[in-house]
């Protein structure tokens, strides 16, 4: 099973992640919205950011901080957190907008905000040390 870590940890979190997103919002609108769960992108916290630094914390355990994997997987995981908060939310901007003046159908919930990045990276970070020392 450790063997596969790299795989299992990661996918954990994000069903983690997206649960979380789901119940925060069952609460929030008094309605279960199961189709959430597969389909998720933005809201609180972001799935995005919670699977790549799952991922990169994996990688720090195993292989330290002057790694070159540990290197590649920290680039990698800060593009995906920025994108997911910088062109993604701003997408989301521009198509709130467009629905109203137009009255377009397209998806608004596609970026997040910093908070929700903030708090996807320390979900992926706490989950994954607590879920290697399980598998390990």
């Amino acid at each position: 099973m450790t063997t596969y870590k790299y795989l299992i940890i990661p996918f954990i979190t994000s069903i983690v992640c997206q649960s979380i997103k789901i119940l925060i919002e069952t609460i929030k609108y008094k309605k279960i919205n199961i189709e959430r769960f597969f389909d998720g992108m933005g809201g609180m916290p972001s799935t995005h950011s919670s699977l790549v630094s799952s991922l990169t914390t994996i990688i720090y355990i195993d292989y330290s901080f002057t790694s070159p994997i540990f290197a590649i997987s920290l680039f990698f995981s800060l593009i995906v957190i920025y994108d997911s908060m910088g062109i993604r939310y701003e997408s989301g901007k521009q198509a709130e907008v467009l629905n109203g003046v137009i009255g377009t159908n397209l998806r608004e919930k596609i970026g997040h905000q910093p908070i929700e990045c903030l708090v996807g990276v320390i979900l992926g970070i706490i989950l994954s040390i607590i879920l290697n020392n399980i598998i390990s």
